[in-house]
């Protein structure tokens, strides 16, 4: 098991890993239809930011993506995995790199808009809620979470 810099080829495959993720949570076909703006990766994203992919057995079975706002502060856009792999701790495994690779930046505090279903496992972590985001869905909202990050 690896975790590696994604490249701008992986665009189709990490968008396909992040809709099947998302459809874990059953929001059904038509939700996933109506967010896929926000679900899709593309090459261009990938040149942009930092993504990085989990590698197991040459299958890449989940990432995480993050850039920063500013000398302190980072966010994480997407941290999704393969279904099957949900709760096992490659989460887990994921964020620790994050964190890692964030520290080393110099970083000192991360942000992200989480899906309800994953506040459990952010708060783990150590995030908590700091504020909602609204929705293109109708009295939907997003936790705003965010976690200091401790210097190395």
């Amino acid at each position: 098991m690896k975790i590696e810099k994604a490249h701008r080829a992986d665009a189709n495959n990490l968008t396909n890993l992040t809709i099947r993720s998302k459809d874990y949570w059953n929001y059904g076909a038509k939700q996933i239809q109506e967010w896929i703006d926000d679900l899709t990766i593309t090459p261009n994203y990938i040149a942009k930011n930092e993504v990085f992919k989990l590698v197991l057995s040459d299958e890449v079975i989940g990432f995480y993506a993050f850039q920063p706002e500013n000398k302190k502060l980072v966010k994480l856009n997407f941290l999704f995995l393969e279904p099957e792999f949900i709760g096992k701790g490659y989460g887990k495994l994921l964020m620790n790199d994050f964190l890692q690779r964030v520290r080393r930046m110099g970083l000192q505090k991360a942000i992200l808009d989480s899906d309800p279903n994953a506040v459990k496992f952010y708060e783990q972590i150590g995030f908590k809620i700091v504020g909602k985001l609204k929705t293109k869905v109708e009295g939907r909202f997003l936790p705003i979470m965010e976690m200091d990050i401790k210097p190395l």
